[in-house]
């Protein structure tokens, strides 16, 4: 169960990096078309390396903080969310059964 939290959350730094790449491009490539000046480019990869680094050390603050969920949390987020349940499968699939039988 850790681990995929911890893969959860690797994903999620994956993404935020791949994000802070194509903004990186982006920027790059405004600045290259004239659509943006050297100064404002620059400017504008300050800010967004200021801020993934804001994030960054913020989240590692919160997860620091925060003890790791339990099984009962995560049953308890589940059910918040409205899943199914392996119950609420095997009913339905009785019910299909016994349907299929009643209309044979």
């Amino acid at each position: 169960m850790n681990n995929d939290i911890k893969n959860f959350f690797l994903a999620g730094l994956g993404s935020a990096a791949y994000t802070f790449e194509k903004a990186t491009n982006l920027i790059d490539d405004f600045v290259q078309k004239g659509k943006l000046t050297l100064d404002e480019g620059k400017c504008l990869s300050e800010e967004l390396k200021r801020t993934v680094k804001e994030k960054k050390e913020e989240e590692i603050t919160l997860t620091k903080d925060k003890n790791p969920l339990t099984k009962e949390d995560m049953i308890l987020l589940l059910k918040d969310m409205n899943f199914a349940t392996k119950e609420d499968i095997e009913n339905v699939n009785k019910r299909l059964a016994n349907l299929e039988i009643s209309q044979s």
